[in-house]
């Protein structure tokens, strides 16, 4: 009771910095405050409800290559992937960090505030990036199975730590590029100069 309770007052303190910094016309306070408030609010309510089918819809994307390629084993229903290689096997499972419900709580959070877009266009980017941060979660999770199934289980800590979360962000780079840079960059006017008309 008492977490609600303090949910409750943390979303009406937020509503308020919003309605104090768009009343003000303070552009940038407003979409900083939404945004981090938004991502804690989602990390409050929606985080502990959607961890673990987001971590069985990522488990049931990389186990797709898994089970057409026969080099790790997937368990949709627990989230787990069974990894074989000639140094021995590893049991892989898809928790709160593997997810990637940190990742699209983040993007939503950004994407809501961002008033380049209009409403209907956020909704579809909203479900178009969140589809494709889970496939780029699936992809990361692909490459580190095989790594392991092919160079053996020693391989673990480079293939999970370096190695994967370097495809993963990269990939990220390339979704915030398309999402948030090139978008800002084109409907940019100054003065009468406009980069999308050119």
């Amino acid at each position: 009771m008492v977490t609600y309770i303090i949910v409750i007052a943390l979303i009406m303190a937020w509503c308020y910095l919003l309605w104090a910094t768009h009343r003000a016309k303070l552009q940038f306070w407003n979409f900083l405050v939404g945004s981090m408030g938004l991502f804690i609010i989602l990390m409050l309510l929606v985080r502990p409800v959607m961890t673990e089918p987001l971590a069985r819809a990522v488990a049931a994307l990389a186990g797709l290559f898994g089970e057409l390629t026969d080099t790790f084993v997937p368990y949709f229903k627990y989230g787990i992937l069974f990894v074989e290689s000639t140094k021995g096997a590893l049991t892989l499972q898809i928790d709160f960090e593997c997810s990637g419900i940190i990742e699209i709580m983040a993007f939503l959070s950004l994407l809501v505030f961002y008033r380049v877009y209009s409403i209907w266009e956020r909704v579809v980017v909203g479900v178009a990036g969140t589809l494709y941060i889970m496939i780029a979660n699936a992809l990361r999770i692909i490459v580190i199975c095989e790594m392991i199934h092919y160079m053996g289980t020693d391989v673990y800590y480079m293939a999970h730590t370096i190695v994967g979360r370097i495809v993963f962000y990269a990939l990220s780079i390339v979704l915030y590029f398309y999402v948030f840079t090139k978008p800002q960059i084109i409907r940019m006017k100054i003065g009468k100069f406009n980069y999308g008309s050119h």
